[in-house]
């Protein structure tokens, strides 16, 4: 077998981890001796034992002399869990393959130094754009300190998110949404606007098994929500933010006391401010955001520049009507040069339907 072929077992497991360990990285790791695999990990939960530890921990047989592959370079600070680079020193490995290295300022090279320093040989970037992939939340979040934003929408081949009477149920099949339930349980936090809650009254929540809910966050400018909407009958039970410009202190108590935590903006402006929200939400530890939102948040959030990716659901239907919602309303861009520039990554089937994900280039313009 190559280097390839356990570095994707071990890319395979780390996405086990996906949901659990922010704002850890996802991380997997292998070990191979004698031509066979003797031990398996993943970072299963935040604060838990790292990637390297639990492999380790798995082993069959002495792993003296074995070679690890893992995703990302083995840490070598105290932090919840002490350095996986004195384990890997410690079992007396021979070789480390690494698939991309850590940027995060507290390892970012220094790790794999200490590994040769130590007799080890080191061979790095192995598949380095599939590890980063994976982990393109935390390479974002730990060097932005602001949310990696996925904005999400499930459309017509003619571009339609709702039919004109504004029934959107439903625009793709069951395996599509069921994907959409994973993405909730991947992410952090789902961010929709109020105009979301007042027209379907979500949940927002993943129902999967075993999955997490993500933090719920409502764009809400004046303090809209309804006291009896889903979103804040089960605030108490899933964690959610309401962020407004409203001066309204009385409302605002009301739905602290049923469980909302409210995030206040500057009450002159008549919209959220995205960007300093995204500022806001990083130093509360929220590192990822999927954006549910209709055409007018997602109009915003694509001119405020806080959009990393986009995923595009694409199911075989057409609804036309000139009056029917598409994804991304506002005013627009005035020529095609101006518009989101993306670059896709991955085309998926879900059933009859279509997953397209992209990356936002964002200096496609040469300004931002």
């Amino acid at each position: 077998m190559t280097d390839k072929y356990y570095m994707k077992t071990a890319i395979d497991l780390a996405k086990k981890g996906y949901g659990y360990v922010s704002p850890n990285p996802v991380a997997g790791a292998v070990i191979v001796k004698n031509g066979r695999i003797i031990g398996e990990g993943f970072h299963e939960k935040y604060g838990s034992l790292h990637a390297e530890r639990n492999a380790l921990a798995s082993c069959t047989e002495d792993p003296e002399g074995a070679t690890m592959y893992v995703t990302l370079e083995p840490c070598c600070h105290y932090g919840k869990q002490p350095p996986c680079t004195e384990a890997i020193i410690d079992a007396k490995l021979a070789r480390v393959v690494v698939g991309t290295r850590d940027p995060n300022p507290l390892v970012a090279g220094k790790g794999i130094n200490i590994l040769k320093e130590h007799g080890i040989s080191v061979t790095e970037d192995v598949l380095k754009e599939e590890c980063i992939n994976i982990n393109e939340i935390f390479m974002h979040y730990i060097q932005s300190k602001t949310p990696f934003v996925c904005m999400k929408y499930a459309m017509t081949m003619d571009g339609k998110i709702a039919c004109y009477t504004g029934d959107s149920k439903w625009v793709t099949g069951e395996t599509a949404r069921n994907h959409v339930h994973h993405q909730r349980h991947k992410y952090t936090a789902i961010m929709v606007g109020i105009g979301t809650v007042l027209a379907d009254d979500p949940l927002l929540t993943s129902r999967i098994g075993n999955g997490r809910d993500p933090v719920r966050i409502i764009c809400d400018t004046y303090l809209r929500t309804p006291p009896g909407s889903q979103i804040v009958k089960t605030a108490a039970a899933v964690p959610t933010i309401i962020v407004t410009c409203s001066s309204d202190e009385g409302r605002k108590k009301d739905l602290e006391n049923s469980g909302c935590r409210i995030i206040s903006q500057d009450p002159l402006q008549d919209s959220i401010d995205l960007p300093q929200l995204m500022k806001t939400l990083g130093e509360m530890n929220i590192d990822s955001i999927l954006l549910e939102g209709g055409g007018t948040l997602n109009w915003s959030a694509l001119e405020s520049g806080i959009v990393n990716k986009v995923q595009a659901y694409i199911a075989p239907k057409l609804f036309g009507g000139m009056e029917a919602k598409t994804p991304v309303e506002g005013a627009g861009f005035a020529s095609p040069p101006e518009g989101i520039h993306l670059k896709t990554q991955s085309i998926s089937h879900l059933g009859d339907d279509i997953l397209i994900e992209s990356e936002v280039i964002k200096d496609v313009h040469g300004d931002n």
